[in-house]
Parts: C-alpha cells; sequence; structure tokens
C-alpha cells in the first residue's frame, strides 16, 4: 500500500496561491488515481479534484473550477494541487488520496480511496 504525505499548506491572504504537494512513498504511485479532499472544522470531507494515474483526465468540483489546479510527476511520485484566488471558504485540512479504481462514476465518494495522507491545514483570511 502506497504511504502518502502532504505539504504545502499555511497561511495566506485572500486572493493569493499555495501549492501543495503529496508525495508517495512506491513506486506503484503511478497505477494509482489521485484525489484531493478537504475538510473544515464541523463539516464532512468534501472531494476538491482528482487526477486518473496517467494524468490525462482530472476532475474538479465546481466551487473550484478555475482556480485550482491537480497534476502530477509520476517519475517523482508526486501529486500537486495549484490553488489560486483563494478564498476564506477555502480554509480547511487538505488530504490528498489514492485510488486503484480507474473509473469515474465513484471518484469523489471518499470511501473510493484506499490511502491517505495525514493532511495539512490550509487557513485563508479575509
Amino acid at each position: 500500500q502506497v504511504q502518502l504525505a502532504e505539504s504545502g499548506g499555511g497561511l495566506v491572504q485572500a486572493g493569493g496561491s499555495l501549492r501543495l504537494s503529496c508525495a508517495a512513498s512506491e513506486r506503484t504511485f503511478s497505477s494509482y488515481a489521485m484525489g484531493w479532499f478537504r475538510q473544515a472544522p464541523g463539516k464532512e470531507r468534501e472531494f476538491v479534484a482528482q487526477i486518473s494515474s496517467s494524468g490525462s483526465r482530472e476532475y474538479y468540483v465546481d466551487s473550484v473550477k478555475g482556480r485550482f489546479a491537480i497534476s502530477r510527476d509520476n517519475a517523482k511520485n508526486t501529486v500537486y494541487l495549484q490553488m489560486n484566488s483563494l478564498k476564506p471558504e477555502d480554509t480547511a485540512v487538505y488530504y490528498c488520496a489514492g485510488t486503484l479504481y480507474s473509473g469515474s462514476m465513484r471518484l469523489s465518494n471518499p470511501t473510493t480511496y484506499t490511502t491517505w495522507g495525514q493532511g495539512t491545514q490550509v487557513t485563508v483570511s479575509s
């Protein structure tokens, strides 16, 4: 089972940018579709974005389309989430997650993912 570790979170003003990284422990990373989720205090974990194992397909929740971009570098076993035009409502703990499921029907469901990172805090001040 691949292990994941996020980094890059922090405090940023509204309108600013951050890039999150998620490093995987194994070369089997390239077989996994990778997702980013977030969880704000008192709220359920929310799907943010997913990228297919090859990087050819990307999916986003409507609230981040046009502001966030997911990418991956399979040579570096790393997936990224570039977050621009950040808003206070983007404040949350962000998690990366991996799945060997290659379809699109369940990609936003956290139970589809079998491996998770520990999370990184993103705080956007107004």
